[in-house]
């Protein structure tokens, strides 16, 4: 077994691991760390990014790879440098072993050590596990270009598409062509918060490759962050994106007063309109069953009732304060994905010419972007293509 640990093979089905419950994801609740002889290695993690999911991440991977002898136990973490009352965020993380503005109350395990250079936390790693706003990857990679070992694998957390010149682009492909790395994805029902209080949920890894897929899995899992790996990788990422429209329409409603029966049909039409651009544009396979995962369905009502993208939608139909404003009162000045990702959505779709074919997304893009007013919003429901 790697590392000498003697942990028992994982068994697969498919492309469905499991670990033996035992060693799974174990964390010790001090994050002591184990014993190591000299000669002992194990792979190297940096977690580009360090928001509120990032951090929520970095709690579990700490742990992980602090009790796992097949992991360094030492976890870069790239931050970006902030000053938190006349001190650096990375210097509060590194002594508090707390992200005291993106994830506060929630103590890191002391072997997430804080970086602000992203070449230098990047460094010798691994495994890079990104989780930043899906606006800022270009640049990031930029800098990251060259100074990567030739082994290294990545996992994208990113909820979001790129438009470029011949249409979608997904994140984890951004990533890869960029970086010259094999790429997976981890999307699923996961509030940041809910995670970092190690409360229950479900999240999907989608990976090309079985391997990596397991060893992510590895990495990830714990008793109460439950991990199925399938192969539809554009599929979950896809999920991931658009789910976030959808939430800011379901926030719209709630901020007019409508009710459970409005955000049902909100739900419902925003996966249909899921469903029918993955099966438009994305390359590989699209099956039922994906949708069926912790990235497909569970995701979309997770967000739709407790996500920041409702939560800011629905201050926004009753406040009337820009999205911009509400980012600054509400996230810390973090960027909503939503609005975003509706804007390069609709972009793609102008050039398509597919607008008319999915009105929800439409209608959530010209509130955000085009200034029509929040109350015609139930239009795009009441007029769906679905009940014609």
């Amino acid at each position: 077994s790697p590392g000498g640990r003697g942990l028992a093979a994982p068994t697969c089905v498919g492309v469905i691991c499991s670990q033996p419950a035992g060693e799974l994801g174990r964390v010790a609740p001090s994050w002591r760390l184990r014993q190591r002889s000299s000669t002992m290695t194990g792979k190297k993690v940096c977690i580009v990014g360090s928001g509120n999911w990032g951090s929520a991440i970095a709690k579990i991977v700490g742990g992980n790879a602090a009790q796992l002898a097949h992991f360094d136990p030492r976890v870069t973490m790239w931050v970006f440098e902030e000053d938190i009352g006349g001190r650096k965020l990375t210097e509060i993380i590194n002594t508090q072993h707390e992200n005291v503005k993106y994830l506060p109350g929630h103590k890191l395990p002391p072997n997430v050590v804080a970086v602000p250079d992203v070449v230098q936390a990047a460094a010798d790693a691994d495994i890079l596990i990104f989780v930043v706003p899906h606006q800022f990857i270009g640049k990031i990679c930029d800098q990251l270009k060259g100074h990567l070992k030739a082994d290294t694998i990545g996992v994208s957390l990113i909820k979001g598409v790129d438009e470029g010149p011949k249409g979608l682009k997904l994140i984890s492909e951004v990533i890869g062509e960029r970086l010259g790395i094999p790429m997976s994805v981890l999307m699923g029902a996961n509030i940041a918060n809910e995670v970092a209080d190690e409360k229950f949920c479900e999240t999907t890894i989608g990976s090309k490759n079985q391997a990596h897929g397991q060893l992510l899995k590895e990495l990830m899992q714990t008793p109460n962050f439950r991990i199925t790996v399938v192969q539809e990788v554009d599929t979950v990422e896809i999920c991931g994106a658009l789910k976030n429209i959808v939430a800011v329409g379901a926030g719209f409603c709630d901020g007019l007063g409508f009710g459970d029966n409005t955000k049902a049909a909100v739900i419902r039409l925003g996966l249909m309109e899921m469903i029918a651009f993955a099966k438009l544009f994305c390359s590989g396979s699209v099956s039922s069953a994906t949708f069926l995962e912790s990235c497909g369905v569970a995701d979309l009502i997770t967000t739709c009732y407790g996500g920041r993208n409702r939560k800011v939608a629905e201050a926004f139909a009753r406040t009337g304060k820009s999205i911009e404003q509400l980012e600054k009162e509400m996230l810390n000045g973090q960027k909503l994905q939503g609005p975003q990702t509706a804007r390069e959505l609709h972009s793609i779709l102008q050039h398509k010419g597919m607008v008319d074919k999915f009105p929800l997304f439409t209608a959530v893009y010209k509130v955000c972007y085009e200034n029509q007013p929040v109350g015609e919003f139930i239009h795009c429901l009441q007029n769906h293509p679905e009940h014609v």
